[in-house]
Order: C-alpha cells, then structure tokens, then sequence
C-alpha cells in the first residue's frame, strides 16, 4: 500500500525513494534511474532527478509528493538515468537551486580561459570565414546547458551547504567514468551520518571512507553501489567490508547495486537490511 499523501511538510524524517527499477507491487512506474525525495531537520531535498521526466511526475504525482517546496536540488553526475527529470522539477520549481559535482562544460560551468583564448587566436594566411566568429574578439562564457535557466550551483570539494548537511565530491576511476566528478549527501543525526549516493562510480567504499571524515559511525546508506558488473567474489568482499569494517548500521541499496549484491547485503544485514525500491518510505531518527 502506497501512503496516502506524501506532501510537503518539515515536520518528517524520512527518505522516499521516487525512482527506480524495483520495489513491491504498485501502480508507480519502475524504470532504470534513480531519484529519492529526503526530508530531514526541516529540510526538503531532492536527490537525483531518474530518466525520464514524465515518469518522474507520474510517479511523484502518485504518491502525492509536492516538489514545488524544496529547499535545493542534487544532482550526483552527469548520466541521463540522473538528470533527466529535472526538467519537470524546474517546470514546477524553477527557482530551485540544484547542486551538480563540476563539470569542464556542464551544468554552465564557464569555458575555460584557454580555450577562450584559442577561440581568438587567428593566423594571417587564413581567410577570415576559417577563423572562428569571423575574427570576432570572444569573451568568457558559461557552456551551454539543456537547462539554460536553472540556478545550479556546482561543488568541487566536499562541502557543508547547510549546518549539518554536506556535499561529498569525489572524481571516479571506474571504467567508463574516469575523472567525472560526483556528489553524495551526508546529514547528520543523532545515530550517525545517514548517507545518500547516486552510483558511486568513484567507490562506495571510498566514498563512505570520505563520509568518515565527517563522522565516524554511519547510520544507514542508501543508493545506487554500482555492483552491476562486479564479480559474486568481490561482490561478498565489498559487502563484507561495508559491514564488517565500514560498520555501516542500515543498509539500502538500490539502483544500480545488481540483484548479487542485494541479495549479499540481505544476507548479512538481516534486520538492518531496508528494502528502498520504488516507493519505499524509510523513517529516519
């Protein structure tokens, strides 16, 4: 049974996971992708957009959640199955600041002063129809955005953006993903920090190392592990260490964490396991 009304409110502690590709029986729409709405100390944040927009306002819409509300937006990297709802949250919210990891030439990131420079470089044998803008003397920009008009606010390093909320950025190494910045959100609580990742393509070992640094005991974390293509060996390594050394108290993966991996993380979570599919609402402390 979905709740009857999840609408905006800062009296709740709780994570609602709006996207992704499993959880009980319901009428929300699964699809790949992922976007949780936190609530927590007052605040209101929407973590992860999915990757679709219409899906992300049917399945909003459904559960009743209003996201006109929001006290900001994040958006943990750049990959479509994350961003691509956002252009729904900005048409019912386009005031929203929204949090992005940096990027050379996203989220408006402005053009780097050298290639700024080349733009105006010119040399006399070319005719002027080779050079770029005729010749024209160029100034810095802002990169061009699918979202011209949103107020995103991009983070490099790790960050508290309000007291007891932090921004986690680390750059991945992951095949595929080398040098793409990510974000994650960490708050704290009376039980600990309570830890929310998008994929994790830098390492959900090494990002919950880095939450460390913050707090010591982490309460629970939720998200997507990116374990999809991790062998069942080391899939038991990883789960055993965020158990076992990591100390992590609750568990909810999601997302891109691979069937193997829910199933290790159920097996030795047991009852700290949090089944976070699509439509689960988790209490928090």
């Amino acid at each position: 049974m979905l709740p009857e009304s999840i609408a905006a409110t800062s009296s709740k502690s709780q994570v609602t996971i709006l996207y992704d590709a499993f959880g009980r029986a319901s009428n929300l729409k699964k699809d790949w992708g992922y976007s949780a709405l936190i609530e927590y100390g007052g605040k209101r944040i929407l973590f992860d957009t999915g990757n679709n927009a219409d899906i992300l306002k049917y399945n909003v819409e459904t559960l009743k959640v209003d996201l006109r509300h929001l006290d900001f937006v994040i958006v943990s990297h750049r990959h479509g199955d994350h961003t691509s709802g956002l252009s729904y949250v900005l048409s019912i919210n386009p005031n929203v600041p929204v949090y992005t990891p940096y990027e050379v030439s996203g989220f408006g990131t402005p053009v780097l002063p050298g290639i700024v420079a080349a733009m105006n470089r010119h040399i006399p044998s070319l005719p002027d129809d080779m050079h770029y803008f005729d010749k024209r003397h160029q100034e810095p920009r802002p990169s061009g955005s699918p979202w011209p008009a949103a107020h995103f606010i991009q983070i490099e390093k790790t960050k508290e953006v309000e007291p007891g909320f932090f921004l986690i950025s680390l750059v991945s190494d992951a095949v595929g993903a080398r040098e793409m910045h990510e974000i994650s959100l960490a708050f704290q609580t009376p039980e600990g920090l309570v830890l929310i990742v998008g994929c994790s393509h830098p390492g959900i070992q090494n990002i919950v190392q880095e939450a460390n640094r913050i707090d010591d005991r982490i309460y629970s974390v939720f998200g997507g592990f990116h374990l999809l293509a991790t062998s069942d060996e080391d899939v038991q390594i990883i789960a055993t260490a965020l158990h076992d050394q990591l100390k992590i108290e609750r568990i909810g993966p999601g997302h891109c964490t691979g069937v193997p991996a829910l199933a290790a993380l159920r097996d030795l979570y047991q009852g700290k396991y949090l089944h976070a599919g699509l439509g689960s609402v988790i209490p928090l402390p």
